[in-house]
């Protein structure tokens, strides 16, 4: 049912956690329902220096989280910014057809707290 890239990154995530002082957070799901995701960057000289998550959900939301997180750092905002869920289930190896829309919520939640930053940069201009 899963690729094995899939069971990798759920037996295994990769930058699990928060980042303190996080310069952009960004939120996505219902936690009493289902899938919810966090994610948290930093950002320096223009490019995600790192990128962490928390995620309640189902193993295809902590593989594509995890992978997402790998995927973007060292991108610049403008290349994050253009990530897609279909990119991040890509880079899985695919996802089954009824697991895309409910954990496949990174890149939204990635794009949320790009926003975050930014906005927080434009108030301290």
């Amino acid at each position: 049912m899963y690729a094995e890239k899939v069971i990798d990154h759920f037996l295994n995530p990769r930058n699990v956690g928060c980042i303190p002082e996080a310069d952009g957070v960004g939120t996505l799901g219902d936690p009493s329902c289902g899938d919810y995701l966090r994610i948290y960057i930093k950002v320096r000289d223009g490019r995600l220096d790192d990128v962490k998550f928390e995620v309640f959900g189902c193993p295809a939301a902590i593989a594509t989280s995890s992978i997402l997180t790998e995927m973007v750092k060292g991108k610049t905002l403008e290349e994050a910014l253009q990530v897609t869920d279909q990119d991040v289930a890509a880079e899985l190896g695919g996802l089954p057809e009824w697991k895309l829309h409910c954990s496949n919520l990174g890149a939204e939640a990635l794009h949320q707290a790009i926003r975050d930053y930014l906005f927080q940069a434009s108030q301290h201009r």
